[in-house]
């Protein structure tokens, strides 16, 4: 009897205790999110680079110059942004951070800047510069630039990822014939395929041991979007007309791409679901109606959710798109051209 009085006090403290924490409020909050969108507006006369947080657009560029943001990436409280501007005669690469701008290029040559990728203290662009003969793919590691490619060919870096300590880096060099899909690892490259057809691997992923790139390679009479695992092609449209794969994310043991479909009058926004990231296992989703030409170019996934950035016309021009799970919304009103190109979603920093 005592043993089992003992027991009731026990629980009926430990309820107490718990009861009281409920009602002091101490339950730790849901975490928010914050959903960041980089792209570019027409002001009328130049393009302007634009960082859309939650909706709200802030421009990274004053619009005396033609400026574009290509990809966004947030790390802890910062938030960078990869893209270019021109300096009035040639197009000098930049990364912002915080919406301060940093060259990265020294605007003798026009240079580019695409994909933005961050792993502790380190920052990390791709792009591509141009050596006066040819564009010379590269890596730009905390500001040092490291050419990919050896300028005898051109050549273009789309997109990095970062794992661990390897760096991958996605684009294309041609061949003198065509372009061939590229990979690069730490710097060596690997070729995704055979040059004897047009191809380009445009985003890369990483998850575990599993390396994911999307892309596309012509088949002799259309573009087929493709997507590699561990440099295993799988098509992902059946090459009926042309398609492209801009952009992949790997969520659990499968993998989300996002590109672009043509249905012979109108090029349709395109979202592939590849639940085990394998061959025949996919399906894919229409964004866009067909009835004016619109693109994906990336894909974010957090939670439950999957976020798409890009753009369809509204016959007169082009409005900068992001679509949660399907639905679309505007981030702009459509009186100026403009595109949303990368998309990250972070938990809100306090």
């Amino acid at each position: 009897m005592k043993h089992l009085k003992k027991i009731t006090l026990v629980l009926m403290a430990t309820l107490t205790f718990s009861c009281s924490k409920d009602d002091d409020g101490d339950t730790p909050p849901e975490p928010t999110y914050d959903v960041y969108v980089a792209g570019y507006e027409d002001n009328g006369n130049n393009y302007v680079a634009k960082l859309w947080k939650n909706g709200t657009p802030e421009n990274l560029s004053d619009g005396s110059h033609n400026a574009y943001a290509n990809s966004v990436y947030v790390s802890g409280a910062d938030v960078y942004v990869a893209g270019f501007e021109s300096n009035g005669s040639v197009s000098v690469a930049k990364l912002w951070k915080n919406g301060i701008a940093q060259d990265l290029s020294d605007g003798s040559h026009n240079a580019y800047a695409y994909s933005v990728a961050v792993s502790g203290d380190d920052v990390y662009v791709a792009g591509h510069e141009r050596n006066g003969a040819n564009n010379v793919a590269k890596l730009w590691k905390n500001g040092i630039a490291q050419d990919l490619s050896d300028g005898s060919h051109n050549a273009y870096a789309y997109s990095v990822a970062v794992s661990g300590d390897d760096v991958y880096v996605a684009g294309h060099e041609r061949n003198g014939a065509n372009n061939v899909a590229k990979l690069w690892k730490n710097g060596t490259p690997e070729n995704l395929t055979d040059g004897s057809n047009a191809a380009s691997a445009y985003s890369v992923a990483v998850s575990g041991a599993d390396v994911y790139v999307a892309g596309y390679e012509y088949n002799g009479a259309d573009d087929v979007a493709k997507l590699w695992k561990n440099s295993e092609a799988q098509n992902l449209s059946d090459g009926s007309n042309d398609a492209y794969a801009y952009s992949v994310y790997v969520s659990g043991d499968g993998a989300y791409a996002s590109g672009s479909e043509s249905n012979d009058s109108t090029s349709v926004a395109k979202l592939w679901n590849l639940p085990a990231g394998e061959a025949g296992s996919g399906t894919s989703e229409n964004l866009t109606d067909g009835a004016n030409d619109a693109y994906t170019w990336s894909v974010y996934v957090s939670g439950d959710d999957v976020y798409v950035a890009g753009t369809e016309s509204n016959d007169s021009t082009n409005v900068a798109k992001l679509w949660k799970n399907g639905t679309p919304q505007n981030l702009t009103d459509g009186e100026n051209y403009a595109e949303a190109i990368s998309v990250f979603v972070a938990q809100t920093v306090e």
